[in-house]
């Protein structure tokens, strides 16, 4: 199956690098990033497009771009791993479009067009019969979209509860296990590569409510976006309150909530028992599902990374890989 790969940030190098490295039936037939593209129709190397990206900071041919990849490239499959926008979804929501209305499979972690334009781009891929895929947008490397879809098919879902970003989660952890302020839990943040120069999309509580709107689009009944988010970050999180939840034998979290019978869609610092499952170290992320069967199931792992991000990815390829298989075989 041949496969485009547009961005080629830490995701994308990561990802590349598992495939250069598996044989998993993938061809890497084009790659972008934001200055460049390579396109060969048989196949690229791997190893010289990440060689020449080290030594030059770009990947190929300058002249090109990614849309050219997306509109003239040979793939089957197209993987959109550029940063993500959460107002405009921009320019990964462009790329995804093009290529769904080629009739080419998409494969995604950007969070910004599939918590944007979910019902759109969903209409569009079930137009042209193709599949879109988005497991590496919500948790790293938990399965939780699959979990979802195809692990707790026909149950109904009543809530999801999770601990979606691993920035706020490490912060809130520092803070309580040593006493640290927020402001210095964050600045070791930093130095730990936990959190970015401007952190205000994790500690804000952004970022885990774009990840709850993926998740309730996934499984509500009604399309919703993150102005329908009600959303307290931790930045204004104290010693005091730990303190006191600590002599409760509790701790505090992040928690991203979707309660669909209550209409509710809330991401805050909630005090919960040491004891709960969704009590993590530091930049662990853990998502309860509550269902009408099986009850309640929680889910934990790495919410971020190149390599873990690159297995979810690499798990939607090959189903898409599985699908396009079948569709594709002759009946005897």
């Amino acid at each position: 199956m041949k496969v485009a790969i547009l961005g080629m940030g830490s995701v994308g190098k990561g990802l590349m690098q598992v495939i250069s490295e598996r044989d998993l039936g993938l061809v890497v037939t084009a790659v972008a990033d934001s200055r460049s593209a390579i396109m060969d129709r048989d196949g690229i190397s791997i190893d010289e497009v990440l060689e020449a990206k080290r030594l030059r900071g770009y990947c190929g041919d300058t002249s090109l771009s990614a849309m050219d990849v997306v509109t003239k490239g040979t793939y089957d499959v197209l993987v959109e791993v550029t940063p993500t926008n959460a107002l405009t979804g921009e320019p990964g929501l462009s790329h995804i479009l093009a290529a769904l209305d080629r009739g080419r499979h998409v494969v995604t972690s950007n969070k910004g067009p599939i918590a944007r334009e979910y019902e759109r781009l969903r209409r569009c891929a079930a137009e042209k019969g193709v599949l879109l895929r988005y497991e590496a947008t919500v948790g790293g490397a938990i399965p939780i979209i699959h979990t979802l879809e195809q692990g707790l098919a026909g149950n109904r879902v009543l809530a999801i509860f999770g601990v979606l970003n691993g920035t706020c989660n490490y912060i809130l952890c520092r803070m309580a296990a040593e006493g640290l302020s927020y402001e210095q839990a964050l600045l070791e943040a930093r130095e730990m590569g936990y959190a970015e120069a401007d952190p205000t999309y994790d500690v804000k509580g952004i970022d885990p409510a774009i990840k709850l709107v993926i998740l309730a689009n996934t499984f509500w009944k009604k399309p919703v976006q993150l102005e329908d988010v009600e959303v307290t970050g931790i930045d204004m999180l104290t010693n005091d309150a730990l303190r006191l939840a600590e002599e409760q034998d509790c701790t505090i979290r992040l928690i991203a909530e979707a309660i669909p019978d209550r209409g509710i869609l809330r991401v805050a610092p909630r005090l919960l028992p040491l004891s709960h499952p969704l009590v993590v170290d530091g930049t662990l992320n853990a998502i309860t599902i509550e269902t009408d069967m099986a009850g309640e199931i929680t889910l934990i792992g790495k919410g971020a990374g190149s390599v873990e991000t690159a297995s979810a990815i690499i798990g939607d390829l090959l189903y898409i890989r599985d699908f396009h298989e079948g569709r594709h075989k002759k009946t005897p």
